[in-house]
């Protein structure tokens, strides 16, 4: 394959900036970026983000072995500024299901005789005296929690990273086309009516952009671009939200590992910048199903209002769920609001793999498909450029669990490994807007 031949990447979240880098940095020459944000990082990707969970735990050996390897290239000198080893802590508490005591078990044994996790880097936790003991900022209850603490883990400044790689990508000749009209791929396009060579695609505004290999990375937007995705991706949504500590608060709270309880949610330490602690809410997730069909979008795909929608609120149980985590971990803050609400995108697979495969009946390696990050994605930022690139240049996939599926198996309204039911964005009567304060019985 020629380095100058001409690649044209729709989307620069986690999958296109990656790639970009990787392909930029091995000899490419020829490459356009589109992204319908204005900036980057781009606020429609999941990784527009303080922070990202980095660990290598998995039910499935192949993810512990590559999250591993995304582990050390974290630590090289391009990334190394942006990851945190304060290592995390998995826990559940008494009123988890039991699916989530089994995942916790599961993931835990992955790496307990691991070499990557030498004597010293777990313990085990089974009790609230066992929590304060590996981490003493920690005064709520925690009653009867139980799981484990892992040393080499923690956590990146997502954002930050992938704003370093557009810059550097920008310095290596990538020519990118930002914007909600310029940068917003609207269509594909093919050479004739067959459909079998894509040559590029038409943006919003009616303009070409024309390529020899075009590779979308729309992640839980892939479906507007490419709807025969549908039965293999589902967009689905979780809500975060932070609370705004004092420079004397954020000290306290400074150089906690990332705390995870399977039944409530997880959180981070105080971001250093802005003393903000991010909070994330644990369940199955929320889906936009669109047309009364079976096509879940974010709600943010269409437009720029869907992108409002999107942000300043999230659901009342979500609220209260969150305010939970704070009361049995934090409670000196319980009394802090919820802030800079939302509810953040991703493109769940039914098996929670990766699609990295040309999609179905394309010749000459016209149209890659790099997407279904399932929730898991952001922690291979640093390597997952390479998966594509070799698709590229051997022209298949040879991973069955990374090829595309015409049939999936397993079920997307039923992930084992996310607690609870999903439920439509649609069927959401009680939204806890930005300002308003939650009234309950915490």
């Amino acid at each position: 394959m020629s380095k100058d031949a001409s690649i044209l990447i729709v989307g620069a979240g986690t999958f296109g900036l990656s790639t970009t880098l990787e392909l930029a940095s091995n000899g490419y020459k020829n490459i356009t970026v589109l992204e319908r944000a204005a900036a980057i990082p781009s606020p429609y990707s999941a990784g527009c983000d303080l922070n990202k969970v980095i660990r290598a735990e998995y039910e499935d050996p192949f993810y512990t072995e590559i999250a591993l390897d995304a582990i050390k290239a974290w630590k090289s000198p391009l990334f190394r500024p942006y990851y945190v080893n304060n290592g995390l802590l998995m826990a559940n508490s008494p009123a988890a299901d039991q699916q989530e005591f089994d995942s916790t078990d599961q993931e835990f044994a992955s790496i307990e005789h691991h070499p990557a996790y030498p004597p010293g880097t777990l313990k085990k936790i089974y009790s609230s005296a066992d929590v304060r003991a590996v981490v003493p900022q920690l005064t709520g209850p925690m009653s009867g929690w139980t799981g484990y603490f892992n040393k080499n883990g923690g956590y990146v400044r997502a954002g930050r990273a992938m704003a370093k790689m557009y810059e550097i990508c920008k310095g290596l000749g990538v020519r990118f086309i930002l914007g909600e009209e310029e940068g917003n791929a609207a269509e594909l396009l093919f050479e004739d009516d067959s459909r079998k060579r894509c040559v590029g695609v038409k943006t919003k505004v009616g303009k070409e952009y024309k390529a020899a290999h075009t590779i979308v990375c729309l992640g839980a937007h892939v479906t507007r671009l490419l709807p025969s995705i549908a039965p293999q991706i589902t967009a689905k949504a979780w809500a975060v939200a932070h609370i705004q500590l004092t420079p004397e608060q954020a000290r306290s709270m400074t150089g906690i590992p990332v705390i995870n309880c399977g039944d409530m949610g997880f959180f981070f330490e105080p971001d250093s910048e802005t003393n903000l602690i991010k909070l994330c809410a644990h369940n199955a997730g929320l889906t936009n199903y669109e047309g009364g069909g079976r096509v879940s979008r974010p709600t943010s795909s269409g437009s720029e209002a869907g992108y409002v929608v999107d942000h300043g609120r999230i659901p009342r149980d979500d609220e209260e769920k969150i305010k939970k985590l704070i009361a049995e971990t934090m409670p000196q803050f319980s009394s802090l609001p919820l802030i800079r609400k939302f509810i953040c995108w991703c493109g769940d697979t039914t098996d929670s793999n990766f699609i990295i495969d040309y999609a179905p009946g394309t010749t000459d390696k016209s149209l890659l498909i790099f997407s279904g990050d399932s929730g898991h994605a952001f922690k291979m930022l640093p390597i997952a450029g390479r998966w594509a690139r070799d698709v590229l240049e051997q022209g298949k996939q040879r991973l069955d669990r990374w090829k595309w599926k015409d049939v999936p198996v397993g079920d997307a309204d039923d992930i084992h490994w996310r607690p609870g039911s999903l439920r439509d964005v649609k069927d959401i009567k009680d939204w806890v807007k930005e300002g308003d304060r939650l009234r309950s019985k915490l």
